[in-house]
């Protein structure tokens, strides 16, 4: 949404055109169907106006004449008509919503679709900036919203505005003077509406904000419930989400109060108007009888009997509009904030060098293969036409790298990392002294202000990074599992591993036995992030999906942090077979899991005090030493 608009509570337009717009290109065939049907339905209910004017008329001349059997063919051909036009009308408003069902919901699929999607594109930093509430709002609350724009608010306005250019042209056609009275009351509830309407938008707009944050917060407070109850914050929670929710009352009070008072508002307004016409009316009929100098502004009972239905029915239209302004401010507030998610700037991605199959011949020779070889090799095509291969062997070599999440706060200073195929790397250090930042860096979440990070000779910046990402297997401290079997979330390593394959990893993972214990085993649904088992169980699965996945290289960011000593003795030899042949990165705690490692890196505020293997860091007595004499430990 513009910020101007939004700062002083005007849908931005633009929002409403591009919604449209998506509409004609996800339904170029069936959107014309739907408004015509619309406009029918309106026609249809504007027009019998005419017929009940012209039976009226009938029945005066009846009244007259006392010929009954002239008068009945006519009345019962326009009652005929106007019965038949009441079914098609009922036809049409049955069809066109109907329609509109399947569209509007097919039009939030796709843009599900879309945001989704978008997401899967977008860089790490946007899930740093935002919280999960947040974003789950977007499919939740704001999709809700565009769902009433859509399904309700934009026909039911296209149907207003029909019936009012409609009844407003016959109106004139019977009288103008009483349908500028009509047109002047019109006006009036217009200012009103503005005002009120105008008043009671930018607070749903904030209304949509606040909805967001607590969702957000609740989520939060769900998530972290154990940790709550453990340190008994309990009060302190509801405090908080006391003064979230306080703000969310304000805005939706506020809104509202405007809202709920346009409705009486204009529907008084709209009744004054009416008797106010009804008034003129009978005025105009009196002269125009007693005066023939105006009879051109003379009325009968027969053009003003319909013509005060046609002004109930013109205010109603109006009050109609009117009750659908909070409805648009919402929908457009909600499909702004989804529109500002499909426009966010992908995450970029220069790179041009892919990883394949390769086979590798006796003379060193690389060949492209389509069929799984257990081997890698990078492609890549140069300027001239020309492609040279690489082996994917692991060697990863970080020179003078800089780097900062916030400009100006610098995380790395000058970081040197070199990392020979099959070799372990270990980095100790404090919380927050960049270790995992390494991590990311070499996954390219982020990308560097300084410095070169090259895997095999290659800078990273060149290896496209869904390939670069491939050869890099990772298992978290936080693990995540998802939603379905044992068997599928350590296949979600390499969606086309075979179950014995999978079983496989698991037993090299340690998980085998425990996995077997199972209500159904390796079928044994999991939900919740796998809240049916413990932290340690949930660990040895992704542990195990890393291992199916079967990468070159192997970043292990407190991969044992969560399992117990015991477990962790009986891990440990799968890890290591895990780890074999592998480039293996090791973030850790516990300096017992880092102790084989080919070289330990100290780190301290971003930078690297220290660096060797663990008899060597011992010799020297530092801050190693320290650590793993306990004189020191880590903060």
């Amino acid at each position: 949404m513009n910020k101007k608009d939004a700062k002083r509570g005007k849908p931005d337009m633009s929002v409403l055109k591009r919604i449209i717009g998506s509409l004609r290109h996800y339904y170029p065939v069936l959107l014309p169907v739907i408004m015509a049907c619309i406009i029918f339905s309106a026609v249809a209910s504007a027009v019998p106006a005419v017929f009940v004017q012209k039976v009226i008329t009938v029945i005066e001349e009846w009244t007259v004449s006392g010929n009954w059997e002239a008068a009945k063919p006519v009345i019962v051909k326009y009652l005929t008509m106007l019965v038949g036009l009441y079914v098609l009308s009922i036809a049409s408003t049955t069809l066109y919503n109907q329609l509109m069902a399947y569209m509007t919901q097919g039009f939030l699929k796709h843009m599900r679709v879309e945001m989704f999607d978008k997401m899967q594109n977008l860089p790490v930093s946007f899930f740093d900036r935002n919280k999960h509430g947040d974003i789950m709002s977007y499919y939740t609350n704001d999709v809700d919203t565009i769902r009433q724009l859509v399904s309700q608010v934009l026909p039911s306005m296209l149907q207003a505005s029909i019936v009012v250019t409609a009844v407003l042209i016959i109106m004139l056609y019977y009288s103008v003077w009483l349908t500028l009275a009509v047109v002047i009351g019109v006006i009036a509830m217009l200012m009103v509406s503005g005002r009120v309407g105008g008043g009671s938008a930018k607070y749903f707009i904030k209304q949509q904000k606040s909805i967001a944050r607590t969702e957000g917060f609740a989520q939060e407070m769900m998530n972290g419930q154990k940790v709550i109850k453990v340190f008994n914050h309990e009060s302190a929670a509801e405090k908080d989400f006391d003064k979230v929710n306080e703000e969310l009352f304000h805005d939706s009070f506020r809104a509202h109060a405007y809202a709920n008072s346009l409705g009486p508002i204009i529907m008084n307004i709209g009744n004054l108007l009416y008797v106010f016409v009804a008034t003129l009316g009978g005025v105009l009929m009196v002269l125009g009888a007693k005066n023939a100098s105006i009879s051109g502004m003379a009325l009968g009972v027969s053009v003003l009997v319909p013509f005060l239905n046609m002004t109930r029915q013109f205010t109603g239209s109006v009050n109609q509009v009117s009750q659908q302004i909070n409805a648009i401010v919402m929908g457009m507030a909600g499909a702004g904030r989804i529109f500002s998610v499909i426009d966010s700037e992908p995450e970029t991605d220069d790179g041009y060098v892919t990883l394949v199959n390769a086979e590798i011949g006796p003379d060193g020779e690389i060949t492209e293969t389509e069929k799984r070889t257990e081997k890698w090799a990078w492609k890549h095509p140069h300027h001239d036409g020309t492609v040279t291969y690489t082996e994917l062997k692991g060697d990863v070599r970080m020179t003078d790298v800089d780097f900062s999440y916030v400009e100006g706060k610098e995380v790395l200073h000058g970081v040197s990392v070199f990392a020979e195929p099959g070799q372990k790397i270990a980095f100790v250090g404090a919380t927050g002294a960049g270790k995992t930042t390494i991590t990311n860096l070499i996954n390219r979440f982020y990308d560097i202000a300084d410095g070169k990070i090259r895997y095999d000779g290659i800078n990273i910046n060149k290896i496209k990074k869904s390939d670069l990402r491939r050869s890099l297997g990772l298992v978290l401290q936080d693990t995540n599992l998802f939603t379905g079997t044992v068997m599928e979330n350590i296949r979600y390593g390499r969606l086309e591993a075979t179950d014995e394959e999978c079983i496989e990893a698991a037993k090299l993972a340690g998980a085998h036995e425990f996995i077997t214990r199972l209500p159904e085993g390796y079928a044994t649904e999991l939900n919740n992030n796998g809240s049916n088992l413990s932290q340690g169980q949930r660990q040895l699965i992704a542990i195990a999906r890393a291992s199916v996945a079967d990468p070159p290289v192997m970043i292990l960011d407190e991969a044992t942090s969560s399992i117990d000593t015991r477990t962790e003795a009986l891990v440990q030899a799968g890890m290591d077979k895990l780890m074999e042949n592998r480039t293996v990165f090791i973030i850790a705690h516990r300096l017992s899991t880092v102790m084989n490692s080919d070289v330990i890196m100290v780190l301290d505020h971003g930078r690297i005090i220290e660096r060797g293997s663990h008899e060597k860091l011992i010799e020297e007595q530092g801050t190693y030493y320290r650590l793993y004499t306990g004189a020191f430990e880590l903060e």
